[in-house]
């Protein structure tokens, strides 16, 4: 009975407060941050893998207008990070995807980088396995910014 009592009693003092806080930043984070979906379906990357923009030593990034319906009303950028089994082990390649998402991540801080209206495919090679983050990031944002130019 004791325990039952205590259990139903609410925490006073900083706890709930910093709770709120906590939940009120997530929700603020939301209604900002991008969410990365990647394509799920054959015909889709079909689809896109006909219209290839640029391509260079460290990955190539084919690209089509939005042609996915938005269900919910949360910004949302369609990016699918592609790899072939030659470039090596699994860790190889799930190390340059890490690299080139996160690459993805940093510039859709950066506002009008990446266009939101298109679906992109982005093909990772040997290359970028070896090369430097920050090297990376300036090749991508070079790409992404003749690709807005197109």
């Amino acid at each position: 009975m004791v325990l039952d009592q205590e259990w139903q009693q609410k925490p006073v003092g900083n706890f709930c407060q910093e709770e709120e806080l906590k939940v009120e930043k997530d929700f603020q984070l939301k209604k900002i941050m991008t969410k990365l979906e990647s394509l799920k379906k054959n015909l889709h990357f079909q689809m896109i893998l006909k219209n290839r923009v640029i391509s260079n030593d460290y990955f190539t990034i084919y690209r089509k207008k939005n042609f996915i319906k938005k269900k919910e009303k949360i910004k949302c950028l369609y990016v699918s990070f592609v790899m072939k089994k030659k470039v090596g082990t699994a860790v190889k390649r799930n190390k340059i995807k890490r690299k080139l998402k996160s690459i993805i991540q940093q510039l859709l801080k950066i506002n009008s980088f990446i266009s939101l209206d298109y679906t992109y495919v982005i093909f990772g090679k040997e290359k970028a396995y070896k090369e430097n983050q920050n090297s990376l990031f300036e090749k991508m944002k070079k790409s992404f910014k003749i690709i807005n130019d197109l």
